[in-house]
Order: structure tokens, then C-alpha cells, then sequence
């Protein structure tokens, strides 16, 4: 599934990543992927509520956030991240487009992605490109 290029495939080692997304296949399929990229430790939160649970016991490295959380919207989860500095990005079906004008700045993965698509948004966020 991943690339045998050096020095992509671990370059997450020792990272700290939250997952915000309600759909499971997703949550897991990204857990997966950042397993093989050397995270440390993946975290899940399928609810702005258990998002924001999770921020309080623990503060990510980065995070991946899905835009839309069962007809909630995940910025106030984007606040909190934004002012404990960590990076994140956003993940949607609908694009850049999708995005409150307040956010548009940040990295948008649009779904469905691929393993590519994500690791190449991955290494831009961490300033790997």
C-alpha cells in the first residue's frame, strides 16, 4: 500500500496524530496509513465533543478533521487546535469550496482520497516539500 521511496515512509515517526471523522472505514483506514508512516500514538474522535475531550487530556502533533461531523461543522475543534498551535488540516467532499472563508487557507484534502493524495498533504503540512 505504500511507497517504498526513502524517507517517506516514516516520516511521521514518533508523532502524536488525531483523527476527527465520523465515518469509521475512514478513521481507520487513516489510523492505518499513519501507522505505517511511524506515528506514535492515533487518536480517534468521531464527534466535535469527543474532539474536544480528547484536546484536553492531550495536544497533538497534527490532526486530520473532517469538515462535516453528522451535520455538525468541525471549527470550533479548528479554534482549539489553532490556539495550542498544532497543525491540522481538513478533509471534505466538497472541496476548497466546502470551507468556511475563515479557513480557506488551510490544507484541503477533498474525499474520496488515496494514500498519495494524503501523504503528499501530509509532507506539505509538516513543512516536508
Amino acid at each position: 500500500m505504500m511507497s517504498d521511496t526513502p524517507g517517506e515512509q516514516r516520516f511521521l515517526d514518533g508523532k502524536r496524530v488525531l483523527i476527527v471523522e465520523d465515518e469509521a472505514i475512514i478513521s481507520f483506514m487513516l489510523e492505518d496509513m499513519f501507522a505505517e508512516l511511524g506515528a506514535l500514538q492515533v487518536d480517534h474522535a468521531a464527534s466535535i465533543a469527543a474532539a474536544m475531550s480528547c484536546l484536553n487530556g492531550l495536544t497533538p502533533d497534527l490532526a486530520v478533521l473532517d469538515v462535516n461531523l453528522g451535520g455538525d461543522r468541525v471549527y470550533p475543534v479548528a479554534d482549539a487546535l489553532e490556539a495550542k498551535g498544532v497543525k491540522f488540516l481538513f478533509t471534505t467532499g466538497y472541496g476548497r469550496g466546502g470551507i468556511e472563508p475563515a479557513w480557506t487557507h488551510k490544507l484541503v484534502v477533498q474525499k474520496p482520497f488515496n494514500v498519495e493524495q494524503m501523504t503528499t498533504a501530509l509532507r506539505e503540512l509538516l513543512g516536508l516539500d
